[in-house]
């Protein structure tokens, strides 16, 4: 194949824009933020996983503190009705049992009214934990969403300079003659680079040092011939075609 030496220059052009191009890629699969997002992310499920335990924490002993405090009106509507049986013409024995079913209610609604000041001060205590999780769940909530922002505005500044250097590849392709821009897509699908600059004795695409066969045939090679490298087959743009 054969090609204008300045055509052949343009190669070098558009081996750049597919390099800038790869640059980009690459930058869009390592984005610092996606780690952070990870990281955040796990941050904000742990946050969640501690605030649903705290809430079932406060719900056992809301529950609790409920249930106390039933008894406890349950004790104290007993204590109210045997009172009223006690000064409604009741019978000494009938007293007497009275007064020691007082007795020990009063000892029941001790220990409950006990029972009941230790559970409200835990239920006090884990609401505060409960509301300290939350605060929590926010805060991680808020840097997920901050470090999201982050990226997007990344992706989309490496959006922006994809397709412009997407179009201005695109216009080189259509400098050049087809059969030629059809040899360099060929290369560079099977190699990784279509084309790069004799440099020396070296091959600008993969940086291997030709031997001197292969230099004595580039040497003899017509200035408008299209060669490549012996090594990884990319499109060798030699110094003579400057």
């Amino acid at each position: 194949m054969k090609a204008d030496p300045a055509v052949q220059r343009r190669l070098l052009d558009l081996a750049e824009a597919d390099a800038d191009l790869n640059r980009v890629n690459h930058r869009r699969r390592t984005l610092p933020e996606l780690e952070e997002i990870g990281q955040a992310e796990r941050e904000v499920q742990a946050r969640r996983d501690e605030l649903v335990v705290a809430q079932t924490a406060f719900g056992d002993l809301d529950r609790e503190n409920k249930r106390l405090e039933n008894e406890i009106e349950q004790v104290r509507a007993r204590e109210r009705r045997d009172r009223e049986m006690m000064t409604s013409g009741a019978s000494a024995k009938q007293v007497e049992d009275l007064e020691h079913e007082l007795q020990t209610l009063a000892r029941r609604q001790g220990i409950l009214e006990e029972e009941l000041l230790e559970v409200m001060e835990q239920r006090e205590a884990s609401e505060t934990n409960v509301t300290k999780s939350q605060e929590a769940v926010t805060a991680a909530e808020e840097r997920l969403a901050e470090v999201r922002s982050r990226r997007d505005a990344a992706l989309a500044e490496l959006e922006t300079a994809e397709s412009r250097r997407r179009a201005e590849r695109d216009l080189i392709v259509k400098s050049l003659p087809e059969g030629l821009a059809a040899l360099y897509e060929r290369v560079r699908q099977q190699r990784g680079i279509g084309a790069g600059p004799l440099q020396g004795s070296r091959c600008g695409a993969c940086r291997i040092e030709l031997d001197r066969t292969a230099l004595a045939e580039l040497r003899d090679a017509a200035a408008d011939d299209v060669v490549r490298c012996e090594e990884c087959g990319a499109i060798l743009v030699r110094e003579t075609g400057r």
